[in-house]
């Protein structure tokens, strides 16, 4: 009961005063200042970076680290979350979940810059590196490195926990089939990637898979909503950002919640400041660290600006709005919150067919993220011990967390993830951020690299 009342009281602290939310602000337009705007003025270069071939190598590609780094931010949360936050804040909130993404990728850059800059080498073309490392080779704080793995660990099991009731939950609630059931196949098919044998890591070979074919999905079917409402997108658009900035919000005192809501889902999306793509980023096979940072800034840019504006697409062009005193958002004259919503909204676009597409979402979102964690535990567990025992046991906690967290959620372990994730962020923003320069030296040293590259083609 104690260590239950000390992680709620610390999670209160952190989310509820809205001090996570200050320091990641701050992050984010530090970093773009510092920076030069650089998201901005090299947008084309990053985009880039995924569409040039990449000379073959042994080791982990950089297209490889973004499928791994988008996984893990792209979960059953860009639904949920999303849909939260335009039910309470209102179309208005998306445009700030635009703005945080845009200036949050910044912060991205640097965290992850720095953590290729401070890893360990393991063999000839294998990496391993996060923040923990960061801490430890630049800042000589080995233990500070073991208290953010520690909490990293607590936030992965608490969010395997979440994800795998988001998949069961959702097939046991569409097709009547025993949760049970659903979360027993959802383990062993999880078990048999995690254990799985081959030339590369199962888990990011499997990513390489996943990934590419969840994006098409659901883009796909976003783009038909988009072409097949094309006369009603400029009403939409107008809508957002008159919600936004919207006197009606402004002398009624919403405009707090609008701001509040967009930057809050932003942050917490895009998952930029936390440091949790930095295990992602540190394992890439290449040369130049501030090219690594442009992959992971792309990824935020990817989570906000593309997937979670693809939900609150999806929800306004079906007719939702936001009625005031109301606790979700009108649809055909219901009253309709959370996932009920996101389906309903699918519905009135594709059909009877939005349902399992919904599922079908669902369980390749919220799958992708428990392989991307379980990898990201699994290298913040080698920081702690090397010895494969403890792997082996973290490991088989997932698969547990899994087919637990299938059967019935579990709110403390929940909690855990609010908690290993608040306390990430706190120790990467506090010793990251007087680093900056660091990795602004290596941005400099690259766009030079980048210039004789454009004079030779010239």
């Amino acid at each position: 009961m104690v260590v239950k009342s000390l992680i709620n009281w610390v999670n209160n602290f952190l989310w509820g005063n809205n001090i996570l939310v200050v320091m990641l602000i701050g992050a984010a337009l530090i970093s773009t200042v510092a920076s030069k705007f650089m998201q901005f003025r090299l947008f084309g270069t990053i985009v880039s970076i995924l569409t040039k071939k990449e000379k073959k190598k042994n080791g982990i590609s950089s297209l490889e680290t973004f499928f791994l780094g988008t996984a893990c931010r792209v979960g059953a949360g860009n639904i949920a979350g999303v849909v939260a936050a335009i039910t309470v804040g209102g179309p208005g909130a998306l445009f700030w979940m635009w703005i945080v993404a845009l200036f949050g990728a910044a912060t991205s850059f640097i965290e992850a810059t720095l953590a290729v800059l401070y890893r360990d080498k393991i063999g000839e073309n294998n990496y391993i590196g996060g923040t923990p490392w960061i801490l430890k080779n630049r800042l000589k704080l080995g233990k500070v490195g073991i208290a953010y793995a520690v909490a990293s660990i607590l936030c992965y099991v608490g969010v395997t926990q979440v994800m795998a009731n988001s998949i069961t939950e959702s097939i046991a609630s569409a097709y009547s089939i025993n949760q049970k059931i659903v979360a027993a196949i959802l383990t062993l098919i999880v078990a048999g990637i995690i254990f799985g044998r081959g030339k590369k890591d199962t888990i990011i070979n499997t990513l390489n898979k996943i990934v590419p074919i969840m994006a098409i999905l659901y883009l796909g079917v976003v783009i038909f909503v988009l072409v097949t409402n094309f006369s009603k997108i400029p009403s939409m658009l107008m809508n957002i950002f008159q919600m936004a900035f919207g006197v009606k919000e402004i002398f009624g005192g919403g405009i707090g919640i609008v701001v509040m809501q967009g930057v809050r889902r932003g942050l917490f999306s895009n998952e930029a400041g936390s440091g949790n793509s930095n295990y992602a980023a540190a394992v890439v096979d290449i040369d130049e660290p501030a090219k690594q940072g442009m992959v992971q800034c792309l990824g935020v840019f990817v989570d906000t600006l593309v997937v979670c504006s693809a939900t609150a697409f999806v929800i306004l062009l079906a007719g939702a709005e936001k009625i005031s005193g109301v606790n979700g958002m009108m649809l055909k004259g219901r009253e309709l919150s959370g996932m009920a919503l996101f389906q309903e909204s699918l519905k009135v676009h594709i059909g009877w067919i939005g349902i399992p597409f919904t599922v079908v979402v669902i369980s390749f979102f919220s799958l992708s993220t428990i392989l991307a964690v379980a990898y990201y535990g699994k290298n913040a567990l080698t920081f702690i011990s090397d010895k494969t025992i403890i792997n082996i046991l973290y490991q088989i906690s997932i698969i547990l967390m899994v087919y637990t967290g299938g059967i019935q959620q579990n709110f403390f372990v929940w909690s855990l993830a609010d908690f290993g994730l608040g306390i990430m962020t706190v120790i990467n923003i506090t010793f990251l951020s007087p680093l900056i320069g660091e990795a602004l030296d290596e941005l400099k040293k690259y766009e030079i690299v980048l210039k004789k590259e454009k004079n030779m083609h010239l």
